[in-house]
């Protein structure tokens, strides 16, 4: 896959939510880690068994106005709003960063405004950001991890893949001129 990402979360203050975010992020390969505005500390991740705080960058900004990304970066916001493109329609960019709003709490206004696209898991309700997580990062291994389209047959045998071209000698002998 090309192209790399990043998730934060705006006003964490639960460890267990935090710890669980970051492992996901940790487990599809996230090139860093950030908070805005966090309520608890990033080393208060609890459920993190993982212990990305070892392996991949965290940041915390106290503030939306102190947010930054990598140039190129592109910011998408996990919110649910009327406005916003469901998940099974969006085309993720290669270079992006993953927002998500905290638990009982959406992304503020400051942090909407700052989002360059706001993405919506269509489900009846809101659910926990670490489930929310886990299906935006594989939603966005799906779009672009290279696996192409779903097999038209239930199952996904490999008969649906084409097989590797392999290069052979050549079929016409050359000419003698």
């Amino acid at each position: 896959m090309k192209g790399y990402f990043g998730v934060g979360i705006e006003g964490v203050s639960k460890p267990m939510n935090l710890g669980n975010l970051v492992r996901i992020a940790h487990a599809f390969d996230a090139s860093f880690f950030f908070s805005i505005a966090p309520r608890l500390n990033l080393s208060k991740a609890n459920s993190d068994t993982s212990n990305a705080e070892g392996v991949i960058p965290f940041h915390s900004f106290d503030t939306p106005d102190e947010f930054r990304l990598p140039l190129g970066c592109r910011l998408v916001g996990v919110e649910i709003t009327d406005d916003a493109v469901e998940l099974p329609r969006f085309r993720h960019p290669a270079r992006a960063a993953y927002v998500f709003g905290a638990e009982r709490y959406s992304l503020s206004p400051q942090m909407v405004a700052k989002c360059e696209f706001v993405v919506k898991i269509p489900t009846r309700f809101s659910i926990n950001v670490g489930m929310a997580g886990a299906i935006v990062l594989y939603d966005r291994l799906i779009n672009l991890g290279g696996y192409g389209g779903r097999p038209i047959t239930p199952g996904g045998r490999e008969v649906d893949v084409p097989p590797v071209h392999n290069w052979g000698a050549p079929k016409a002998k050359p000419r003698d001129y």
